[in-house]
């Protein structure tokens, strides 16, 4: 059962979050409307497509922030507490430093759940909806080309290409090994690989048939055939895992290994992000309260300066770890979990200052 305290601190930890987002995400809309109405004119994209694009963006791009926001409307209310004097009266009366940290825990699992929700459910939805708007207006042109891709196609075929242009459904040094067994019976080599109205058209075309005795090579300039794949599965676009429910990442993932897909940890730092993002609130919610809950001679200023300079580092962090994961061997889930553990220990240590 909630006390009176739990559900003063409870309706100001709840009331000043989403005030703040009530009030941060017109500005962050309106500067990126300023920031791109130039291209949204220039290649007229339709309203409709426009204004639901701006609902993506929001959604999209608080689901990233949301705990940078939970930490600065808690370092901001809890400081407005510290310097009514309002924390002294309620540890004076006898209530434990952890007893008065009780209605944030509860706040943090709340705030927890519903992004829990947002990130698995909504927001691969939003993101969906806010990349393909990029690409089909902003970065109209941009090829989201991709290099070194080998693909298991089925249980006997296999398929390499060195670059892979989806905008014009185009690969170059194209291979293709055809095994029965252990043995391979035929490989297809072409320096161009290219996909239309259903017909697969390889440049310097050049195959090797393996028989028992012997080999048969057969070469042709220019061969328009039938493939057995989808060209479109050399490789999925960049935003893929973004765009997927938790269910259908996993699914995906799993999917992306069978084929031999060299760019998993791209998919893996998406995966762990939906859980360790979350569960950041409960992070940033005890270092919100540890340093705002003591009365600074600075006033509210110092700790708001304070806590932005921490969510700057959390940030910068989780940017730095997650790029060196996505384009290394390192392990996607230390880069993830590495900012929060790290943010974690410095809530402990500011908690038990705090105590004291």
């Amino acid at each position: 059962m909630l006390s009176i305290l739990d559900r003063y601190i409870l309706k100001r930890y709840l009331g000043s979050f989403f005030l703040l987002l009530l009030l941060f995400l017109p500005i962050m809309v309106t500067v990126h409307i300023a920031e791109k109405i130039g291209k949204i004119l220039s290649e007229n994209a339709p309203l409709g497509e426009t204004l639901i694009y701006l609902v993506d963006f929001t959604m999209y791009f608080t689901n990233f922030l949301f705990p940078i926001f939970l930490f600065i409307s808690t370092m901001f209310f809890t400081s407005k507490l510290a310097n009514n004097t309002e924390v002294i009266a309620f540890l004076s009366s006898g209530v434990s430093f952890n007893r008065f940290l009780r209605p944030y825990i509860i706040g943090a699992t709340l705030i927890c759940l519903i992004t829990l929700l947002l990130s698995a459910v909504f927001v691969p939805s939003a993101a969906s909806g806010f990349n393909e708007f990029q690409y089909k207006y902003f970065k109209k042109g941009n090829d989201l080309s991709t290099t070194n891709v080998f693909r298991q196609i089925n249980d006997n075929d296999y398929v390499y290409v060195s670059n892979y242009q989806p905008s014009n459904k185009t690969g170059y040094d194209f291979t293709l090994e055809h095994f029965e067994g252990n043995e391979l019976k035929y490989k297809i080599y072409a320096n161009r690989i290219s996909f239309k109205d259903s017909i697969y058209t390889l440049s310097q075309y050049k195959k090797r048939t393996i028989l028992e005795n012997r080999e048969i090579i057969r070469t042709e300039n220019r061969l328009d055939t039938l493939l057995d794949f989808d060209i479109d599965e050399l490789t999925p676009v960049a935003y893929a895992a973004e765009t997927k429910s938790y269910t259908d990442l996993n699914e995906f993932i799993a999917l992306e290994e069978q084929r031999g897909n060299a760019n998993m940890n791209i998919y893996y730092v998406e995966k762990y992000k939906r859980v360790s993002i979350p569960v950041s609130a409960f992070i940033f919610t005890i270092i919100a309260v540890a340093v705002s809950s003591v009365k600074k001679r600075g006033g509210m200023g110092v700790n708001l300066a304070i806590g932005i300079a921490i969510a700057m580092s959390y940030m910068f962090l989780d940017k730095v770890f997650g790029t060196i994961a996505e384009k290394s061997t390192f392990s996607p889930w230390i880069a993830v979990w590495t900012p929060n553990i790290f943010f974690a220990i410095v809530a402990l240590l500011l908690l038990r200052n705090a105590r004291r």
